[in-house]
């Protein structure tokens, strides 16, 4: 199937991406999970900046008043029956004024990630699917290539899918800069989509880290990606099917018409 443009017209607004991308990401775990060994688990895991912490904080303040209105109706009634109530107020707390606040950039997260379970829960490898606030400014490109390389430099295998076509940043070469290698493991300037793959290893004395780089077109199939879960066990990720399976799950316009857009 071919890779199709989710951020332009014709699907674009009338689809939104960010559906397209949770989606996508679900139909990659489930084919992780149908691989994994017994001792492994896989999850998706979306966040699309700030607005979805900020709702689960109103959430639990709207239970919190909840929990308050029925407590204090019970002890009402206690009160009327003549029993004695005692209450115990949670502590308050208010921190001082900040002494400095700074502009910040929290990165969008739309990724897949694999756990081992046999000693408590432990994160081996991460899929990470690129959204446009991802590529924008360069502080939220410093962001999510920050975490990327943190997962690296912890031993997490991780691949970065990018199919993002309205901004043109390459993360995969800012990855590299950052983690001060050489100019010729980047991708060329003019390639924009891409999917690369990292495994980080120690072998004798030396730590390194083997990659594959798969320059992505529209309109040409999507790779199978190697996800390394620990020592020399690998899983191939098949980003051709899930990309299939989410398009015709999410009933997105017949494929044929939109080849001509792609070609």
């Amino acid at each position: 199937m071919p890779l199709f443009d989710h951020f332009h017209p014709p699907l674009y607004p009338h689809h939104h991406w960010e559906s397209f991308h949770s989606n996508w990401a679900t139909r990659i775990a489930d084919g992780i999970a149908a691989l994994l060994p017994p001792d492994f688990q896989v999850e998706e895991h979306t966040h699309a900046g700030v607005g979805f912490e900020i709702d689960v904080a109103a959430y639990q303040e709207q239970a919190s008043a909840v929990n308050t209105a029925s407590g204090g109706a019970a002890a009402s009634g206690a009160a009327a029956s003549g029993a004695a109530v005692a209450t115990l107020a949670a502590p308050a707390y208010a921190p001082p004024v900040p002494d400095h606040t700074i502009p910040a950039a929290f990165p969008d997260t739309f990724e897949v990630r694999v756990f081992n379970t046999a000693a408590g829960l432990t994160l081996v490898g991460v899929i990470e699917l690129v959204s446009p606030a991802n590529k924008d400014r360069p502080a939220e490109r410093l962001a999510f290539v920050t975490k990327c390389a943190s997962y690296l430099a912890q031993g997490v295998s991780l691949i970065v899918m990018d199919v993002v076509t309205n901004r043109h940043a390459n993360l995969h070469n800012e990855i590299m800069r950052v983690m001060e290698a050489g100019e010729d493991l980047t991708l060329p300037d003019n390639v924009h989509l891409y999917a690369t793959a990292y495994r980080p290893a120690v072998r004798g004395e030396k730590d390194e880290l083997d990659m594959w780089l798969r320059p992505l077109a529209l309109g040409a199939p999507l790779p199978t990606m190697p996800l390394r879960l620990i020592g020399d066990l690998f899983v191939p990720v098949d980003f051709e099917a899930a990309y299939l399976e989410a398009y015709r799950r999410r009933r997105l316009p017949e494929l044929s018409l939109f080849g001509a857009a792609n070609e």
